[in-house]
């Protein structure tokens, strides 16, 4: 049977679009990209979606965005992760784990 793409859970695409601008600054297509390699293809994030995330995440104050050009030349915006993002990185990572780990207890109780 033939992998195929799974939705995200609510609420994870901003959580993974600030990690993936934890490790560096990168342009909206790099990071769906970079999502889809990390997950190995499970997550495959649409631009629209991603487009909408940038927006929540800038007026929060989370990522900031300027334009660059690109490896090939052309200009695209990268994205940097703000002070304030990584605490909310953070405290999302912690947050998550904790109900990761509940989830697995329920799952693993006979």
């Amino acid at each position: 049977m033939a992998d195929k793409s799974s939705d995200l859970v609510q609420g994870t695409l901003d959580m993974l679009v600030l990690k993936t601008l934890d490790l560096e600054s990168i342009h909206g297509y790099g990071i769906s990209a970079r999502i889809e390699q990390m997950s190995k293809g499970v997550f495959r994030v649409n631009a629209g979606s991603l487009f909408v995330a940038f927006q929540r995440l800038q007026r929060a104050g989370l990522i900031k965005g300027e334009w660059k050009a690109t490896e090939n030349s052309r200009r695209a915006k990268y994205y940097v992760l703000t002070e304030q993002g990584r605490k909310r990185l953070n405290n999302e990572t912690r947050e998550w784990g904790r109900q990761v780990a509940a989830i697995a207890r329920i799952l693993e109780a006979s």
